[in-house]
């Protein structure tokens, strides 16, 4: 039976609240398996992960106790007020992940099994649609790269001509010597990477040119998540 069915102020019986409690614990790991599986980024928590759990059991075990009543509604929002909660969000896909284990605790909660079976599900496709075809990336990549190389680069070295095969453009930021007596020269550039799958492959080039050492490559997408 559903809520539109019950008359206002009506209890969950026994065997309601264990099968919306279940079916709430059965989808909060479907949204924390498909989080786990497209997370990309360097915020990861396993804490946060199995919080989305928890989060859909309780906003489940949260409409149950509501039910129809709107006193019992507005008395448990003055409750969970006095709650504060200090965690800082940095990915706001987290927080959107957040939104669908709340969306899937209170359509179990409230008895709509469909809604909260298909909702959980296409939320899932939609994650793992948009982790496996990359949507918004932002190409070309930009990247900063720190080397040393003994002597200055000139107009003949090898070194531009790799960052000219894998870069759409690159820019000197800086060049300076290691002061310690040596003839080594810090180099520092910015970059514009057309193919970030590459990286491994420019770092290796790089490499192979004699005299180079202590390469670095961070990508900005990393410096964001720091």
């Amino acid at each position: 039976m559903g809520l539109e069915d019950m008359p206002s102020g009506a209890l969950f019986s026994p065997i309601d609240i264990i099968l919306s409690l279940l079916l709430a614990f059965v989808l909060g790991q479907l949204i924390a398996w498909v989080y786990y599986a497209t997370h990309s980024g360097l915020s990861y928590s396993r804490s946060f992960v199995q919080s989305l759990i928890m989060i859909t059991v309780v906003l489940s075990m949260v409409m149950t106790i509501i039910g129809n009543n709107i006193i019992t509604a507005v008395g448990l929002m003055g409750a969970l007020a006095i709650v504060r909660f200090r965690n800082i969000i940095k990915d706001t896909r987290d927080i959107a992940f957040i939104f669908c284990s709340l969306v899937v605790g209170m359509a179990t909660g409230s008895q709509r099994y469909m809604t909260a079976i298909v909702g959980a599900i296409i939320l899932c496709l939609i994650a793992i649609y948009l982790y496996a075809t990359g949507f918004g990336t932002h190409q070309p990549h930009n990247g900063f790269l720190r080397f040393s190389v003994r002597g200055h680069i000139g107009p003949d070295h090898p070194i531009p001509a790799i960052l000219k095969r894998f870069c759409g453009s690159f820019t000197l930021i800086s060049a300076q010597d290691s002061g310690f007596g040596t003839a080594e020269v810090e180099y520092a550039y910015q970059l514009m990477i057309r193919n970030a799958a590459r990286n491994a492959e420019m770092l290796s080039k790089l490499k192979g040119v004699e005299g180079v050492e202590n390469i670095s490559l961070t990508m900005q997408e990393q410096l964001l998540e720091v």
